[in-house]
Protein backbone atom coordinates (compact mmCIF):
# COMPACT_ATOMS: atom_id res chain seq x y z
CA UNK A 1 0.00 0.00 0.00
CA UNK A 2 1.31 3.29 -0.62
CA UNK A 3 1.00 5.86 2.47
CA UNK A 4 -2.49 7.35 0.61
CA UNK A 5 -3.46 3.80 0.44
CA UNK A 6 -3.18 3.13 -3.16
CA UNK A 7 -2.21 -0.54 -4.99
CA UNK A 8 0.37 -0.41 -7.18
CA UNK A 9 -1.44 -0.19 -10.92
CA UNK A 10 0.56 -3.15 -12.09
CA UNK A 11 -2.19 -3.30 -15.51
CA UNK A 12 -0.20 0.11 -16.28
CA UNK A 13 3.11 -0.52 -15.52
CA UNK A 14 3.31 -4.21 -17.19
CA UNK A 15 1.53 -2.41 -20.38
CA UNK A 16 4.78 0.46 -20.06
CA UNK A 17 7.02 -2.50 -20.55
CA UNK A 18 5.04 -4.14 -23.36
CA UNK A 19 5.14 -0.91 -24.94
CA UNK A 20 8.66 -0.74 -23.99
CA UNK A 21 9.39 -3.90 -25.36
CA UNK A 22 7.74 -3.85 -28.58
CA UNK A 23 9.17 0.14 -29.48
CA UNK A 24 12.90 -1.56 -28.38
CA UNK A 25 12.69 -5.49 -29.25
CA UNK A 26 16.17 -5.74 -28.76
CA UNK A 27 15.62 -5.13 -25.17
CA UNK A 28 12.44 -7.46 -24.37
CA UNK A 29 14.65 -9.86 -23.04
CA UNK A 30 16.28 -7.97 -20.63
CA UNK A 31 12.70 -5.93 -19.52
CA UNK A 32 11.11 -9.29 -18.80
CA UNK A 33 14.06 -10.64 -16.74
CA UNK A 34 13.47 -7.79 -14.44
CA UNK A 35 10.84 -8.73 -11.58
CA UNK A 36 8.35 -5.74 -10.27
CA UNK A 37 8.04 -5.69 -6.17
CA UNK A 38 5.48 -2.81 -5.15
CA UNK A 39 7.38 -0.60 -2.74
CA UNK A 40 5.67 2.28 -0.85
CA UNK A 41 9.52 3.35 0.38
CA UNK A 42 11.20 3.75 -3.00
CA UNK A 43 11.42 7.29 -4.34
CA UNK A 44 10.49 6.40 -7.89
CA UNK A 45 11.79 2.96 -9.57
CA UNK A 46 14.53 1.34 -8.66
CA UNK A 47 16.75 -1.59 -9.10
CA UNK A 48 18.58 -3.97 -7.04
CA UNK A 49 21.86 -6.47 -8.33
CA UNK A 50 19.32 -8.96 -8.59
CA UNK A 51 17.26 -7.54 -11.13
CA UNK A 52 14.67 -6.75 -8.94
CA UNK A 53 12.15 -3.12 -9.89
CA UNK A 54 10.78 -1.65 -6.95
CA UNK A 55 8.12 0.46 -8.02
CA UNK A 56 6.73 3.24 -6.08
CA UNK A 57 2.85 3.20 -6.68
CA UNK A 58 2.43 6.83 -6.56
CA UNK A 59 5.21 7.43 -9.14
CA UNK A 60 3.24 4.89 -11.42
CA UNK A 61 0.31 6.79 -10.84
CA UNK A 62 1.93 10.28 -12.13
CA UNK A 63 3.58 9.40 -15.06
CA UNK A 64 1.80 8.13 -18.28
CA UNK A 65 2.50 4.91 -20.29
CA UNK A 66 4.82 6.23 -22.77
CA UNK A 67 6.80 8.00 -19.91
CA UNK A 68 7.20 4.75 -17.67
CA UNK A 69 7.58 2.83 -20.71
CA UNK A 70 11.29 5.38 -21.06
CA UNK A 71 12.13 4.75 -17.14
CA UNK A 72 11.77 1.14 -17.54
CA UNK A 73 13.90 1.18 -20.26
CA UNK A 74 16.28 3.64 -17.93
CA UNK A 75 16.28 1.37 -15.59
CA UNK A 76 17.02 -1.51 -17.24
CA UNK A 77 19.98 0.00 -18.79
CA UNK A 78 21.66 0.27 -15.37
CA UNK A 79 21.67 -3.59 -15.11
CA UNK A 80 22.67 -4.02 -18.73
CA UNK A 81 25.78 -1.95 -18.42
CA UNK A 82 26.76 -3.59 -15.13
CA UNK A 83 26.82 -0.40 -13.19
CA UNK A 84 26.76 -1.59 -9.96
CA UNK A 85 29.83 -3.95 -11.04
CA UNK A 86 31.76 -0.60 -12.11
CA UNK A 87 30.58 1.50 -8.91
CA UNK A 88 32.42 -1.45 -7.01
CA UNK A 89 35.22 -1.02 -8.79
CA UNK A 90 35.71 2.47 -8.12
CA UNK A 91 38.08 4.18 -5.43
CA UNK A 92 36.92 4.18 -2.08
CA UNK A 93 36.53 7.66 -2.05
CA UNK A 94 34.27 7.94 -4.99
CA UNK A 95 32.26 4.77 -4.05
CA UNK A 96 30.98 6.17 -0.44
CA UNK A 97 29.02 8.88 -2.26
CA UNK A 98 26.24 6.44 -4.07
CA UNK A 99 23.98 9.53 -4.17
CA UNK A 100 26.98 11.18 -6.68
CA UNK A 101 27.83 7.83 -8.25
CA UNK A 102 23.86 7.38 -9.13
CA UNK A 103 23.83 11.02 -10.94
CA UNK A 104 26.74 10.07 -12.93
CA UNK A 105 25.36 7.31 -14.16
CA UNK A 106 21.98 8.84 -14.88
CA UNK A 107 24.11 11.51 -17.04
CA UNK A 108 25.72 8.30 -18.74
CA UNK A 109 22.37 6.26 -19.61
CA UNK A 110 20.14 9.42 -20.38
CA UNK A 111 21.99 11.38 -23.07
CA UNK A 112 21.71 7.81 -24.99
CA UNK A 113 17.86 7.39 -24.06
CA UNK A 114 17.17 10.79 -24.91
CA UNK A 115 19.04 10.85 -28.51
CA UNK A 116 16.96 7.59 -28.95
CA UNK A 117 13.74 10.34 -28.67
CA UNK A 118 12.69 8.15 -25.55
CA UNK A 119 10.33 10.95 -23.21
CA UNK A 120 11.94 10.68 -20.19
CA UNK A 121 9.97 12.79 -17.22
CA UNK A 122 11.12 16.26 -17.30
CA UNK A 123 12.87 16.19 -13.92
CA UNK A 124 15.27 13.94 -15.69
CA UNK A 125 19.02 14.23 -15.17
CA UNK A 126 21.34 14.61 -17.73
CA UNK A 127 24.52 15.85 -18.58
CA UNK A 128 23.79 19.47 -19.84
CA UNK A 129 21.86 19.52 -16.58
CA UNK A 130 25.21 20.55 -15.24
CA UNK A 131 27.30 21.47 -18.64
CA UNK A 132 28.58 18.49 -19.26
CA UNK A 133 29.08 16.67 -22.87
CA UNK A 134 27.11 13.88 -23.77
CA UNK A 135 28.39 10.55 -24.69
CA UNK A 136 31.14 9.74 -21.74
CA UNK A 137 30.55 6.81 -19.23
CA UNK A 138 30.11 7.47 -15.29
CA UNK A 139 33.25 7.03 -14.43
CA UNK A 140 34.14 10.04 -16.61
CA UNK A 141 31.33 11.88 -15.88
CA UNK A 142 31.79 11.38 -11.70
CA UNK A 143 34.94 13.88 -11.18
CA UNK A 144 33.07 16.22 -13.77
CA UNK A 145 29.91 16.68 -11.01
CA UNK A 146 30.10 20.10 -9.07
CA UNK A 147 30.38 19.50 -5.67
CA UNK A 148 27.06 19.48 -5.17
CA UNK A 149 24.45 17.72 -7.51
CA UNK A 150 20.94 17.81 -8.18
CA UNK A 151 19.15 16.76 -11.45
CA UNK A 152 15.92 19.41 -10.37
CA UNK A 153 14.34 15.92 -9.36
CA UNK A 154 14.49 16.09 -5.38
CA UNK A 155 11.97 18.65 -3.94
CA UNK A 156 14.56 21.75 -4.27
CA UNK A 157 13.89 25.31 -4.73
CA UNK A 158 15.55 27.51 -7.51
CA UNK A 159 18.57 27.89 -6.10
CA UNK A 160 18.64 25.35 -3.39
CA UNK A 161 19.98 21.96 -5.36
CA UNK A 162 20.92 20.59 -2.17
CA UNK A 163 20.57 16.61 -2.48
CA UNK A 164 23.57 15.39 -1.15
CA UNK A 165 20.70 13.24 1.78
CA UNK A 166 19.06 11.22 -0.57
CA UNK A 167 16.02 11.67 -3.01
CA UNK A 168 17.51 10.66 -6.44
CA UNK A 169 18.16 6.58 -5.97
CA UNK A 170 18.19 4.07 -8.77
CA UNK A 171 19.04 1.32 -6.34
CA UNK A 172 22.06 -1.17 -5.59
CA UNK A 173 21.40 -2.70 -8.85
CA UNK A 174 22.96 1.13 -10.66
CA UNK A 175 25.18 2.47 -7.56
CA UNK A 176 25.77 -1.22 -5.59
CA UNK A 177 24.97 0.09 -2.14
CA UNK A 178 22.16 -1.49 -0.72
CA UNK A 179 18.93 0.68 -0.21
CA UNK A 180 16.59 -0.07 3.35
CA UNK A 181 13.40 -1.22 0.85
CA UNK A 182 15.22 -3.70 -0.85
CA UNK A 183 14.97 -7.46 0.15
CA UNK A 184 18.51 -8.66 -0.31
CA UNK A 185 19.71 -12.50 -0.04
CA UNK A 186 19.41 -13.84 -3.15
CA UNK A 187 16.90 -15.17 -5.62
CA UNK A 188 16.17 -13.21 -9.09
CA UNK A 189 18.60 -13.29 -11.55
CA UNK A 190 22.55 -14.53 -10.65
CA UNK A 191 25.51 -12.94 -12.03
CA UNK A 192 25.81 -16.00 -14.47
CA UNK A 193 22.47 -15.39 -15.91
CA UNK A 194 23.05 -11.68 -15.62
CA UNK A 195 25.90 -12.06 -18.37
CA UNK A 196 24.14 -14.16 -20.42
CA UNK A 197 21.21 -11.83 -20.33
CA UNK A 198 23.66 -9.14 -21.62
CA UNK A 199 25.25 -11.28 -24.60
CA UNK A 200 21.48 -11.75 -25.70
CA UNK A 201 20.35 -8.38 -25.59
CA UNK A 202 23.71 -7.32 -27.62
CA UNK A 203 23.26 -10.05 -30.00
CA UNK A 204 19.67 -8.55 -30.65
CA UNK A 205 20.96 -5.70 -30.93
CA UNK A 206 23.45 -6.39 -33.58
CA UNK A 207 20.66 -8.62 -35.53
CA UNK A 208 18.28 -5.25 -35.19
CA UNK A 209 21.23 -3.30 -37.17
CA UNK A 210 21.51 -5.58 -39.62
CA UNK A 211 17.60 -5.94 -40.55
CA UNK A 212 17.05 -2.29 -39.46
CA UNK A 213 19.90 0.11 -38.80
CA UNK A 214 17.61 2.10 -36.19
CA UNK A 215 19.78 1.47 -32.98
CA UNK A 216 20.82 4.16 -31.21
CA UNK A 217 24.21 4.43 -31.41
CA UNK A 218 24.55 4.60 -27.54
CA UNK A 219 23.41 0.87 -27.52
CA UNK A 220 25.24 0.20 -30.45
CA UNK A 221 28.77 1.07 -28.91
CA UNK A 222 27.62 -0.52 -25.55
CA UNK A 223 26.84 -4.23 -27.70
CA UNK A 224 30.16 -3.80 -29.10
CA UNK A 225 31.83 -3.79 -25.62
CA UNK A 226 29.93 -6.78 -24.78
CA UNK A 227 30.79 -8.89 -27.73
CA UNK A 228 34.10 -7.59 -28.69
CA UNK A 229 35.01 -6.64 -24.36
CA UNK A 230 39.07 -4.81 -24.52
CA UNK A 231 41.45 -6.66 -21.49
CA UNK A 232 41.96 -4.13 -18.95
CA UNK A 233 45.45 -4.61 -19.82
CA UNK A 234 46.73 -2.63 -16.22
CA UNK A 235 45.18 -4.96 -14.61
CA UNK A 236 45.98 -8.03 -16.53
CA UNK A 237 50.00 -6.49 -16.61
CA UNK A 238 49.63 -6.20 -12.82
CA UNK A 239 48.32 -9.92 -12.40
CA UNK A 240 51.15 -11.18 -14.47
CA UNK A 241 53.71 -9.67 -12.62
CA UNK A 242 52.12 -10.11 -9.09
CA UNK A 243 51.90 -13.91 -10.38
CA UNK A 244 55.43 -14.17 -11.53
CA UNK A 245 56.69 -12.52 -8.23
CA UNK A 246 54.79 -14.80 -5.99
CA UNK A 247 56.53 -17.74 -8.12
CA UNK A 248 60.06 -15.84 -7.46
CA UNK A 249 59.26 -15.38 -3.74
CA UNK A 250 58.12 -19.14 -3.58
CA UNK A 251 61.79 -20.47 -4.72
CA UNK A 252 62.57 -20.92 -0.94
CA UNK A 253 66.50 -22.37 -0.90
CA UNK A 254 68.89 -22.99 2.35
CA UNK A 255 72.02 -20.66 2.76
CA UNK A 256 74.58 -20.54 5.15
CA UNK A 257 75.09 -17.04 5.08
CA UNK A 258 72.59 -17.11 8.03
CA UNK A 259 73.21 -20.02 10.25
CA UNK A 260 70.15 -21.55 11.19
CA UNK A 261 68.78 -20.72 14.92
CA UNK A 262 68.52 -24.25 15.56
CA UNK A 263 72.52 -24.95 15.09
CA UNK A 264 72.59 -23.89 18.63
CA UNK A 265 70.95 -27.26 19.98
CA UNK A 266 74.05 -28.79 17.92
CA UNK A 267 77.15 -28.79 18.94
CA UNK A 268 79.65 -28.54 16.11
CA UNK A 269 77.22 -28.98 13.55
CA UNK A 270 76.31 -25.85 11.31
CA UNK A 271 72.65 -25.97 9.98
CA UNK A 272 71.82 -23.03 6.87
CA UNK A 273 68.44 -21.36 7.05
CA UNK A 274 65.98 -21.31 4.68
CA UNK A 275 66.47 -17.92 2.53
CA UNK A 276 63.12 -16.51 0.37
CA UNK A 277 64.60 -14.26 -2.32
CA UNK A 278 63.07 -10.75 -2.84
CA UNK A 279 62.22 -10.95 -7.26
CA UNK A 280 64.65 -9.22 -8.77
CA UNK A 281 63.05 -7.73 -12.45
CA UNK A 282 64.62 -6.51 -15.64
CA UNK A 283 62.46 -4.70 -18.05
CA UNK A 284 63.75 -5.42 -22.00
CA UNK A 285 62.23 -1.71 -24.05
CA UNK A 286 61.80 -2.02 -27.30
CA UNK A 287 63.64 1.18 -28.79
CA UNK A 288 63.38 0.16 -32.37
CA UNK A 289 62.19 2.12 -35.35
CA UNK A 290 58.69 1.30 -34.86
CA UNK A 291 58.12 1.94 -31.12
CA UNK A 292 57.21 5.83 -30.21
CA UNK A 293 58.22 7.50 -27.33
CA UNK A 294 54.59 8.11 -26.35
CA UNK A 295 53.82 4.33 -26.50
CA UNK A 296 57.17 3.79 -24.73
CA UNK A 297 56.71 6.60 -21.70
CA UNK A 298 53.22 5.53 -21.30
CA UNK A 299 54.09 1.65 -21.18
CA UNK A 300 57.15 2.10 -18.52
CA UNK A 301 54.46 4.26 -16.21
CA UNK A 302 52.49 1.52 -16.37
CA UNK A 303 55.14 -1.03 -15.67
CA UNK A 304 56.87 1.28 -12.66
CA UNK A 305 53.41 1.19 -10.84
CA UNK A 306 52.76 -2.85 -11.28
CA UNK A 307 56.04 -2.92 -9.99
CA UNK A 308 55.61 -1.02 -6.59
CA UNK A 309 52.27 -2.63 -6.07
CA UNK A 310 53.92 -6.33 -6.07
CA UNK A 311 56.42 -4.81 -3.30
CA UNK A 312 59.98 -4.72 -6.10
CA UNK A 313 61.42 -1.76 -6.42
CA UNK A 314 64.99 -0.65 -5.18
CA UNK A 315 67.70 -1.26 -6.97
CA UNK A 316 66.49 -4.77 -8.04
CA UNK A 317 64.70 -3.44 -11.00
CA UNK A 318 67.17 -3.02 -14.04
CA UNK A 319 65.91 -1.34 -17.02
CA UNK A 320 67.69 -2.17 -20.70
CA UNK A 321 67.13 0.49 -23.96
CA UNK A 322 67.29 -2.72 -27.02
CA UNK A 323 67.21 -2.85 -30.82
CA UNK A 324 69.17 -5.22 -32.42
CA UNK A 325 71.74 -4.66 -29.88
CA UNK A 326 71.28 -3.23 -26.28
CA UNK A 327 72.24 0.10 -26.07
CA UNK A 328 71.55 1.17 -22.12
CA UNK A 329 72.03 -1.12 -19.33
CA UNK A 330 70.86 0.87 -16.01
CA UNK A 331 69.42 0.22 -12.06
CA UNK A 332 66.47 2.56 -11.39
CA UNK A 333 64.63 3.49 -8.15
CA UNK A 334 62.14 5.52 -10.59
CA UNK A 335 60.90 5.79 -14.58
CA UNK A 336 62.15 8.99 -14.19
CA UNK A 337 66.02 7.48 -14.34
CA UNK A 338 64.95 5.44 -17.31
CA UNK A 339 66.89 6.37 -20.79
CA UNK A 340 66.11 4.96 -23.71
CA UNK A 341 68.13 4.64 -26.82
CA UNK A 342 67.77 3.17 -30.45
CA UNK A 343 66.48 3.69 -33.07
CA UNK A 344 67.13 0.34 -35.48
CA UNK A 345 65.87 -3.15 -36.01
CA UNK A 346 64.36 -5.23 -33.71
CA UNK A 347 65.31 -8.24 -31.27
CA UNK A 348 64.08 -8.56 -27.86
CA UNK A 349 66.36 -11.92 -27.91
CA UNK A 350 69.64 -9.76 -27.57
CA UNK A 351 68.33 -8.04 -24.79
CA UNK A 352 66.63 -10.73 -22.87
CA UNK A 353 70.38 -12.48 -23.03
CA UNK A 354 72.02 -9.41 -21.42
CA UNK A 355 69.25 -9.05 -19.05
CA UNK A 356 69.95 -12.97 -18.13
CA UNK A 357 73.43 -11.90 -16.74
CA UNK A 358 72.05 -10.16 -13.86
CA UNK A 359 69.88 -13.64 -13.23
CA UNK A 360 66.68 -12.00 -12.68
CA UNK A 361 63.46 -13.66 -11.90
CA UNK A 362 61.28 -11.66 -13.62
CA UNK A 363 61.74 -10.43 -17.70
CA UNK A 364 59.17 -7.61 -18.94
CA UNK A 365 59.70 -7.33 -22.30
CA UNK A 366 58.02 -3.77 -23.75
CA UNK A 367 57.39 -4.31 -27.37
CA UNK A 368 55.15 -3.70 -30.39
CA UNK A 369 55.85 -7.85 -31.15
CA UNK A 370 58.04 -7.63 -34.36
CA UNK A 371 60.64 -9.61 -33.02
CA UNK A 372 61.84 -12.69 -32.99
CA UNK A 373 61.97 -14.53 -29.22
CA UNK A 374 63.88 -17.12 -27.72
CA UNK A 375 63.11 -20.67 -28.78
CA UNK A 376 62.33 -22.48 -25.38
CA UNK A 377 61.51 -21.50 -22.11
CA UNK A 378 64.38 -19.99 -19.83
CA UNK A 379 65.41 -21.44 -16.45
CA UNK A 380 64.92 -19.97 -13.20
CA UNK A 381 63.01 -17.01 -15.05
CA UNK A 382 59.54 -15.78 -15.99
CA UNK A 383 59.05 -13.80 -19.43
CA UNK A 384 56.29 -11.74 -19.70
CA UNK A 385 55.89 -9.49 -23.12
CA UNK A 386 54.12 -6.43 -22.73
CA UNK A 387 52.43 -6.13 -26.57
CA UNK A 388 52.30 -2.63 -27.35
CA UNK A 389 48.98 -1.95 -29.92
CA UNK A 390 46.02 -4.40 -29.99
CA UNK A 391 47.31 -5.96 -33.89
CA UNK A 392 50.78 -6.78 -32.21
CA UNK A 393 52.34 -10.39 -32.95
CA UNK A 394 51.96 -13.05 -30.30
CA UNK A 395 54.89 -14.41 -28.78
CA UNK A 396 55.90 -18.05 -28.02
CA UNK A 397 52.78 -19.80 -25.96
CA UNK A 398 55.72 -20.08 -22.58
CA UNK A 399 55.84 -16.43 -22.69
CA UNK A 400 53.10 -14.89 -20.51
CA UNK A 401 51.44 -11.84 -23.25
CA UNK A 402 49.63 -9.02 -22.19
CA UNK A 403 48.48 -6.51 -24.73
CA UNK A 404 48.58 -2.84 -24.41
CA UNK A 405 46.40 -0.59 -25.75
CA UNK A 406 48.20 2.21 -27.35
Amino acid sequence: MSPGGGRLDRTKLLAARFRAAQDRPYLATALYSVTVVESPHVPTMGVDRHWRCYVSPGFVDRLPVAQLAAVWIHEVAHLLRDHHGRADRLPVGQRRDHHRVNVAQDCEINDDLLADRLPLPADRIEPKTFGLPAGLLFEAYLPLLPARVCGGAHGCGPGEHDCAAGGHDCGSGAHGVDRPWEQGGSGGVSAVEAGAIRRETAHAVRAHVRARGTVAAGWERWAAQVLEPRVDWRRALTGAVREAAAWAIGAVDYTYQRPSRRAAAMRRVVLPSLRQPVPRVAIVVDTSGSMGDAQLAAALAEVSGVLRAVGVGGNRVTVLSCDAAVHVVRRVHTVGEVRLAGGGGTDMRVGIEAALRDRPHIVVVLTDGLTPWPAAPLESTRVIAGLIGTDAPQPPSWITSVTIDD
